[in-house]
């Protein structure tokens, strides 16, 4: 990814008016009695919960995460969630059942696939998932080459990822053959998986937006399967700079003032250059690790007989800066 971010842990913990998420639970609900409950009636005791917060460790790693507030947000409420539900069933109150698979729309580079390994990490040390593992997989790791093929390639897939998250990049492409194409067959398979193995694992739909709607139109009951869909926007430039400024200082380098100016000018112009293909985060990434091997390039040039001090080793300079044709 992925991207990074300075955003503080206020902006994790409160919850965004963006977010449209319903978590819906998997059994219907009963009849509700009238009767309330005093203040005074005692309840069950509750065990106390581990001493360790679960959450603190998840905070970190979206603290230095840029943007995505919306995200961080849903994390909190997952988060909240769960642990609220263990207190209840533990003071002998309805903990209900509830649905976790995703949906994840973003163009490339907005960090859906660094989110998912931390939803994993989180639903492990919350007692939802046994492994908390990532399956990372896409089209071709499903969908087979003769009748049967898909089928197997899938739920074998889904037995790798039992006790964790399969994460499905660019799921839109599964329904792009039409009815005679395998891809159907690995739909049909993992919907199925997902009955016959409920709390056994999280299946994440992730892709582009446009193509993402259009493929749970293809279904009618694939939409209510996934109950949790959050949106990964794209980044700003200023966001990409500091993306960029935070990639530089993780690999102990530093963009010099002129540099970042260069850059940002460059971001604006490709952001507009290709709108529907830019990668975000993995541009940035991408540019900072070609500037580099640039600078050291220019280093050995200029220093064939000597060598550099440390501040010269550690920036990177406007003339590092290079695209194809720019």
């Amino acid at each position: 990814m992925n991207g990074h971010d300075s955003s503080g842990t206020t902006n994790a913990t409160r919850p965004s008016r963006q977010i449209n998420v319903v978590l819906r639970s998997q059994e219907a609900y009963g009849t509700a009695s009238t009767a309330q409950p005093l203040e005074s009636d005692p309840l069950p005791s509750v065990k106390p919960l581990p001493s360790s917060d679960h959450y603190a460790e998840i905070q970190k790693e979206l603290e230095p995460m840029v943007g995505m507030e919306n995200v961080k947000a849903l994390v909190y409420e997952i988060y909240a969630l769960l642990y609220i539900s263990r207190m209840r069933s533990e003071a002998g109150l309805f903990g209900g059942s509830h649905v976790y698979h995703m949906i994840f729309k973003g163009n490339p580079g907005t960090g859906k696939t660094t989110i998912a390994r931390i939803v994993a990490k989180l639903f492990q040390k919350m007692g939802v998932l046994s492994k908390g593992h990532l399956i990372e997989v896409e089209r071709a790791d499903l969908v087979g080459e003769y009748i049967g093929h898909t089928a197997q390639k899938t739920r074998d897939l889904v037995r790798k990822a039992l006790g964790g998250v399969l994460f499905v990049d660019e799921a839109y492409s599964l329904a792009r053959g039409g009815e005679k194409d395998f891809g159907k067959e690995a739909i049909d398979t993992l919907v199925k998986a997902m009955e016959d193995n409920r709390n056994g694992f999280v299946l994440i739909l992730a892709g582009y937006p446009a193509e993402i709607d259009d493929f749970l139109q293809t279904n009618p009951g694939l939409p209510s399967r996934f109950p949790i869909q959050i949106d990964f926007p794209d980044y700003t430039v200023d966001q990409l700079i500091q993306i960029s400024e935070l990639m530089a200082k993780d690999r102990d380098y530093i963009l010099q003032p002129q540099t970042i100016f260069k850059l940002r000018q460059h971001l604006m112009l490709e952001k507009v250059a290709t709108m529907f293909s830019f990668s975000n985060a993995r541009y940035v990434r991408n540019t900072i690790e070609k500037a580099i091997r640039h600078q050291a390039v220019r280093l050995l040039g200029q220093y064939a007989s000597g060598v550099p001090g440390k501040q010269e080793l550690m920036s990177i300079r406007p003339e590092d800066l290079k695209w194809d044709g720019k």
